[in-house]
């Protein structure tokens, strides 16, 4: 645990009176929303673009609308409409490379809308193999914004990940003593949304896996059958899909164990995967979201992400000989960001780190500096329980995955492809989407620009203009993805019509260094799960 002006291309199709009554319609809309809608382009026929598009379904009154509006912001970024011709790259990369992964997309953007049914029907008609007609279909379906920071800066981190293999075995015995948990069913699950604001103590009831909270009753009520305190003081409420991780405790509601807790309590409600030797190749593993365990059969055990404690991504950095981490990083909320440092150590360069550090999704971390057993439950422990000496409070539990063909199944649900499927934040770029990444190889330094698609995310990928590259599995695999920290820039493809965040009027328009508008949403385009507006 990855360059505005508008200009337009051939669409495949003229503008008939509807057309341009329809686009006139939506002018006012969009200018009711204070964004400037560039004008028809007059259009020819395209001898690589698809049969014709299809009408699009009309967007909601007051909505950014992909195509017309020329810029739209969101809490955390700003979208600015480009043409085509002015994405470095585009012209050159080959779109074959990436076309497996879209349509691996198509399965689940399918029912995410028309818009989406309508873009993956008529890719069923392109012809895969030709790079110039997967182009023409992009350019004719849909608009490329380029994504800024919220201080409208371009430029971001393209960092790199890989599927680890690390030595386990089923049975506990050393030198195989750290499990790997899947979920834990005693974890519960309350809807950040729904709860109460302030730092009170609330009364609560458990429905299967749900905490509602009730409202009306007091804290004498709190010993009334069925009902548990809520203590909302340490309540974590900024998580992506808004969903507060929680366990019982006598007639309380806690916040689920950490870390430490874990490894010095164990997790008895968890099953038990496999175990491995090394707590710090666990550590990695649960940063980069999946990997495979070989065990000593020889047998491959391919485990997938399936959830996290709640608790915040808070690793420990490695210090450089200056006493400042060697990782500049950001603090966002309960959230942390890797920042660009032009000047960041290489100590990647040879693919690994010194024994002092642990680079991993272009972080350095420190390695704990003492190492020990931990509690598995229902087991005798080999030596005394001192944990892993890991501080990061995260805890990330796995489920067997049923070995695809190709890569390791990302967050969004399909099939990774090594070299055009990325990980990303999700609250800027939705998952599933195309995304065009334009960055520098490791190492060498030379161009990297292609399309991906975005289909990953994870705890330590948080930022506006932030990709991770997924390299595949092997050696090699992991050697470009430890090295891999260049700076990046990153244009998303909407589907044209598409009904995205509302936007940015006069009162919410942000200059360099000002604050976000607090009316501004923080999803692009929200999804249970990955994206959950307020």
């Amino acid at each position: 645990m990855a360059y505005s002006t508008t200009s337009t291309r051939p669409q495949g199709f003229s503008f008939t009176l509807t057309t341009t009554l329809r686009w006139a319609a939506a002018a006012a809309l969009a200018s009711l929303a204070g964004c400037a809608v560039p004008p028809p382009a007059a259009t020819t026929v395209s001898s690589t673009a698809p049969e014709a598009a299809a009408p699009r379904p009309s967007a909601p009154t007051g909505a950014s609308v992909a195509g017309q509006a020329r810029t739209f912001s969101t809490q955390l970024a700003t979208y600015t409409s480009v043409g085509f011709d002015a994405v470095p790259g585009w012209s050159r990369d080959d779109f074959s490379e990436s076309w497996p992964a879209f349509l691996g997309s198509c399965k689940v953007l399918t029912g995410r809308g028309a818009e989406w049914k309508d873009v993956c029907a008529r890719a069923l008609k392109v012809d895969g193999k030709s790079t110039n007609a997967i182009r023409g279909f992009f350019e004719s379906e849909f608009s490329a914004y380029q994504i800024r920071d919220d201080d409208r800066r371009p430029d971001g981190v393209v960092t790199g990940y890989f599927e680890p293999e690390i030595a386990g075995a089923r049975q506990y015995g050393a030198p195989y003593i750290y499990p790997v948990y899947g979920q834990p069913e005693d974890m519960l699950f309350a809807d950040a949304r729904k709860l109460p604001a302030g730092n009170g103590t609330v009364a609560a009831r458990v429905e299967g896996r749900n905490v509602l909270v009730q409202t009306g009753l007091s804290t004498r009520d709190m010993g009334a059958p069925g009902l548990y305190a809520l203590d909302l003081s340490g309540i974590a409420r900024d998580t992506l899909d808004r969903k507060v991780r929680l366990r019982v405790e006598g007639k309380q509601l806690l916040p689920y164990y950490t870390r430490e807790e874990i490894e010095t309590k164990g997790a008895p409600n968890a099953k038990v995967l496999a175990f491995v030797s090394s707590a710090t190749a666990l550590y990695e593993m649960q940063i980069q979201g999946s990997g495979r365990i070989k065990l000593v059969n020889g047998e491959i055990l391919r485990v997938a992400y399936a959830e996290q404690n709640g608790q915040p991504f808070r690793p420990t950095m490695a210090q450089a000989a200056n006493g400042k981490p060697r990782s500049a990083v950001k603090v966002r909320g309960s959230s942390i960001e890797l920042q660009l440092d032009d000047g960041d150590d290489d100590d990647a360069v040879a693919g690994s780190v010194d024994s002092g550090a642990i680079r991993t999704r272009g972080f350095t971390l420190a390695r704990p500096v003492a190492s020990g057993a931990v509690v598995v439950p229902g087991r005798r422990t080999a030596g005394e329980v001192a944990g892993s000496g890991i501080k990061d409070p995260s805890y990330v539990f796995f489920k067997e995955a049923v070995s695809p063909v190709g890569g390791p199944v990302g967050a969004f649900g399909v099939p990774l492809s090594a070299g055009r499927s990325i990980a990303v934040d999700p609250r800027s770029t939705p998952l599933g989407y195309p995304v065009f990444v334009s960055t520098r190889t490791p190492g060498s330094g030379a161009p990297m620009q292609r399309l991906t698609i975005a289909q990953d995310t994870g705890g330590a990928i948080r930022g506006a203009v932030r990709a991770d590259y997924f390299f595949g599995n092997g050696q090699q695999a992991a050697t470009n993805a430890r090295r891999m920290k260049e700076r990046g820039q990153l244009w998303i493809l909407l589907p044209r019509g598409l009904a995205v965040a509302q936007a940015a009027v006069s009162s919410t328009i942000r200059t360099r260094g000002a604050a976000v508008g607090a009316d501004l949403p923080q999803c692009l385009v929200p999804s249970e799960g990955s994206c959950v507006d307020d």
